[in-house]
């Protein structure tokens, strides 16, 4: 956060992806390609599930957001009701916790997190400077924090700062959010300001990922195994996270 306001000419810096990873990106099987593999209901949203969460449970991410219509999806299957009956148990099976944004009908927001990479995180004096500034009134309480979140997204509108949350560079959700004279330098998974580099670089990171953890289902892996990997760690010492560097 040091340098947020300073203006630096970043339009020298290479931001185009590599030949390497969008060839990569392409070859990517998603979902729909290996959901028809997971032929129990519970398999299937383990499945998902364990792609939308692979940066997080590979500790490049704090938390990820994952949305859940209600409709049918190419497997045949309702993941929205899928999680109605299976999803906390296999949440709680993984170590990592739930938070339930929001719960409209036609589809659930929710916020999966690691307890120990998103509270080191919320423990930072500069995001807790931001928090204050976008309104939480209590910044320094993690549940507090996670609801009045929840709170503004049950709301009008969708809170900018959820980037925050998310492990995107400071520097670029207070560029986002107008906080300081950053320049936009690119557009990348999220509005990349200032230095491109660390963001690209984090950017990456979460693409190779996912794609790790895509290849692994497709192979037809168990995909409650990989949605263990937290549980199994538990105890460890954590790396240092990808996010906290880019900050």
């Amino acid at each position: 956060m040091a340098a947020i306001g300073k203006r630096e000419d970043y339009r020298r810096v290479r931001t185009e992806p590599t030949a390497a990873a969008v060839a990569a990106r392409s070859a990517r099987p998603g979902w729909q390609d290996f959901s028809r593999l997971y032929t129990e209901d519970r398999d299937c949203l383990a499945s998902f599930l364990a792609l939308e969460l692979a940066e997080v449970l590979q500790e490049a991410k704090p938390a990820n957001l994952v949305c859940l219509a209600n409709k049918r999806r190419s497997c045949g299957r309702n993941l929205y009701l899928l999680w109605k009956e299976h999803g906390q148990a296999l949440i709680e099976a993984s170590g990592l916790k739930v938070r339930v944004l929001a719960d409209r009908g036609t589809s659930l927001l929710l916020l999966l997190y690691s307890q120990s990479a998103l509270g080191s995180l919320l423990d930072q004096k500069s995001v807790r400077v931001i928090l204050q500034k976008a309104g939480y009134p209590e910044p320094d309480r993690f549940e507090a924090v996670l609801s009045e979140l929840e709170h503004r997204v049950e709301g009008e509108g969708f809170p900018h700062e959820i980037g925050v949350f998310l492990g995107y560079p400071l520097k670029d959700v207070v560029g986002f959010m107008g906080w300081a004279p950053i320049s936009f330098t690119c557009q990348g998974p999220w509005k990349i300001f200032g230095n491109p580099v660390p963001s690209l670089e984090l950017a990456e990171n979460h693409r190779k990922c996912r794609c790790d953890m895509s290849l692994q289902l497709a192979s037809g892996c168990n995909p409650l195994d990989c949605l263990k990997r937290t549980a199994r760690r538990a105890g460890a010492t954590p790396a240092r996270q990808p996010y906290l560097s880019a900050a």
